[in-house]
């Protein structure tokens, strides 16, 4: 038999246990903790889980985890293998629990990330509710730094939950962007994101962009190409030729993608820290020249390429961008003059590259007296990576 526990907060102590220990042949838990005794084995995740399925059958087993159990624990991953009458998990307080009776905040009021030894942020939960809770580690404050770039100060407002539990424990705003060698990032802390800002509408209209003498993929057609690019949550896109950022921002707020703006004018690139303040998009890069000669700089593959300018430079590149694309991704090309298109067609072809055409052509009418507007006839080329 397999109970699972949690110690609560505080040290990596037994005290706040809910059960008796002496009640359990052996008590497995990490390797941090301070407890000591002859029935009591300190192993790695990886062990404990072997221990544990090679002797649950014959041995009455208390595993010790921290915190709660039942929020972002190792233990719910062992029980999953486990015959559910062969386990019994008891409660205790998470860092979530104690930092929401803390600062009187409901469950429905808080989105939950953790980059706890994790690479990136989910951006389908990172400030879309009024507060976000992230669990962290050494390394935490640094990616919520980068992650918040084009945020201004006033537009959240971030507690740290340090050591909580602990005698020294401190529960205080702290500035991000400032912060001094107060706080041991080794000791366990985290923390708690207040959204001061109210999200723009995921769907944009064209003069909701700053932009350079109104160039900007127009509305209907920055809609299509979303569509095209068969976006899904936490991809990485990288928008090249980005021009005022609209499409990658509207990626960011319609499908919660990461991306990564290549643009080489830079008073274009002006506009697109504007534009990125504006929407308050979170987890970019902006990339400011020679698209082709920035490309290589970046190690992580994208899932989506959208191809929205930069010259004949860009268009002897698309070869590299197909290799560079992952197993399954997208890649979709725009052209807006016959000699691109045949330029483009030209290069896939040489490289034996699969793609098909879409040929797109819009009029508009505005105003009381609908004056016919008729836009440029688009051409998107659109690649599949198999």
């Amino acid at each position: 038999m397999l109970t699972i526990t949690g110690n609560g907060m505080g040290d990596y102590t037994f005290k706040n246990l809910n059960v008796n220990t002496n009640d359990y042949e052996t008590i497995i838990c990490d390797k941090n903790f301070i407890e000591n005794g002859i029935s009591i084995l300190k192993l790695s995740f990886k062990d404990a889980k072997a221990y544990i399925l090679e002797h649950y059958e014959n041995k009455n087993i208390l595993y010790v985890v921290t915190g709660s159990p039942l929020f972002f624990s190792a233990g719910i991953l062992i029980a999953q293998k486990l015959p559910k009458e062969q386990v019994e998990i008891i409660d205790n307080t998470s860092s979530k629990a104690y930092m929401q009776a803390r600062c009187f905040i409901s469950d429905t009021d808080m989105g939950v990330v953790s980059i706890h030894g994790r690479p990136k942020l989910d951006l389908e939960v990172f400030l879309t509710k009024p507060y976000t809770f992230v669990l962290c580690d050494k390394e935490s404050i640094e990616k919520i730094k980068n992650a918040t770039t084009y945020l201004k100060s006033e537009d959240i407002e971030i507690t740290i939950g340090y050591k909580l539990g602990y005698a020294d424990e401190r529960i205080e705003q702290i500035n991000i962007q400032n912060m001094d060698e107060t706080f041991d990032l080794t000791h366990p802390y985290v923390l708690l994101i207040k959204r001061l800002f109210t999200p723009k509408p995921m769907v944009s209209n064209d003069d909701d962009f700053v932009t350079e003498r109104g160039m900007i993929t127009k509305q209907y057609k920055r809609h299509l190409s979303l569509q095209n690019l068969d976006l899904e949550p936490n991809q990485l896109l990288w928008d090249v030729g980005a021009g005022s950022g609209s499409c990658g921002i509207e990626a960011y707020k319609r499908y919660k993608v990461r991306t990564i703006f290549f643009e080489k004018q830079p008073l274009r690139c002006e506009y697109i820290r504007q534009n990125l303040t504006t929407h308050h998009v979170c987890n970019t890069r902006l990339l400011e020249g020679d698209a082709e000669e920035r490309f290589e700089s970046l190690e992580q593959n994208p899932e989506r390429i959208f191809v929205g300018g930069g010259g004949e430079k860009v268009i002897e590149k698309l070869p590299y961008l197909y290799e560079r694309l992952s197993n399954g991704g997208v890649m979709l090309i725009a052209a807006i003059t016959l000699k691109n298109l045949t330029q483009m067609i030209s290069v896939l072809n040489s490289a034996k590259i699969d793609y098909k055409v879409i040929s797109l052509s819009l009029t508009t009418y505005k105003g009381k007296l609908d004056l016919i507007e008729p836009e440029r006839q688009l051409f998107q080329i659109k690649v599949v990576k198999v």
